[in-house]
């Protein structure tokens, strides 16, 4: 995706033109330049799709739609889709229409558009880097733990996050008391016949549980915003991002599940007691925690070393 600066009406020159693909001052002569105010104007750049090399769309109030319209008819065809963007918060919008985005945003001479739009053009690079190269997505090497205890913990506050994108069956995320070793928690996706899926919602655990983000460092439950974004665990050791949507956090009465590993070393977690609360076996099983017992094997995620503030350091630190 290419970041073109606009100087067409500008009197001004506030931004060094160094990094941007095209800086225009006058109308483009490989582009037609439509304004996209209603429907006839989207059909006039839909029409010209396959006879010019750019169609550089002006939008009034409407303008993810139009431009998923748009990206998807230029599918295909030689045709490229360019979007004036004058707003920071519509640049994601544009850059990412329909999973595919416009081919080039072109910006005017504001600071915080055009820092947005540089930000959205390493996204879609990485993401192209990412496609080439599927072996960088991620896979994890996971183990197993045995459990060792299961009992009441009381009533506490429980974290459910609900993700911006859905859960494969198999998919989860990874919740312990000590970062050193987690269980894979299963997403709710398996159906019920007394509640619904909820296959974007995993029931976490309790506030104090950590959890991995997506750079693989770790957080607690409680201190999860929208917006951050979560590492994904498949039962396979695939991993993905995914944003979170919104929390919710309610008191629940709560199960203590304890584990060894394959060294002894044992570690634990606090998880509401609830038949929709799942942990997942070596064999991809999903099992509820209100039948998981003692001796049980468990998909587990071991790490060694400390964490500061979610971060790993070289320091010795026991967690129980």
């Amino acid at each position: 995706m290419e970041v073109w600066l606009d100087r067409r009406n500008s009197s001004t020159k506030n931004l060094d033109e160094k990094g941007f693909d095209r800086v225009v001052t006058i109308e483009p002569e490989d582009c037609l330049v439509v304004q996209v105010k209603d429907d006839s104007g989207q059909q006039r750049a839909r029409s010209a799709i396959g006879s010019v090399d750019w169609v550089l769309v002006e939008l009034d109030d409407w303008k993810m739609i139009p431009l998923e319209n748009l990206v998807s008819a230029a599918q295909g065809s030689p045709t490229r889709i360019a979007a004036l963007i004058d707003e920071p918060s519509q640049i994601q919008g544009a850059a990412f229409a329909l999973q595919i985005g416009v081919d080039a945003l072109l910006v005017p001479e504001n600071e915080k558009v055009v820092e947005a739009a540089f930000i959205a053009k390493a996204q879609r690079l990485e993401r192209l880097s990412e496609e080439q190269f599927p072996e960088h997505s991620g896979v994890a090497e996971l183990g197993s733990v045995r459990v060792t205890t299961v009992q009441n913990a009381g009533v506490g506050d429980r974290v459910c996050i609900d993700l911006t994108s859905l859960l494969a069956k198999g998919e989860g995320l990874m919740v312990g008391s000590s970062s050193s070793s987690m269980v894979l928690v299963h997403g709710e996706t398996i159906d019920s016949e007394f509640v619904p899926v909820r296959p974007f919602r995993v029931n976490a655990g309790t506030v104090h549980a950590y959890t991995l983000l997506a750079d693989g460092s770790t957080a607690y439950l409680s201190e999860l915003e929208a917006g951050d974004s979560v590492m994904v665990f498949s039962k396979n050791g695939d991993t993905r991002e995914a944003s979170i949507g919104r929390l919710k956090i309610e008191r629940r009465p709560m199960i203590l599940l304890k584990w060894v590993d394959e060294n002894d070393n044992e570690a634990q977690a606090v998880l509401q007691q609830a038949e929709t609360v799942r942990m997942v076996s070596p064999v991809g099983d999903a099992i509820a925690i209100t039948e998981i017992k003692k001796g049980d094997m468990l998909i587990s995620r071991i790490d060694s070393g400390a964490r500061h503030i979610g971060q790993k350091v070289d320091a010795e630190i026991k967690e129980r």
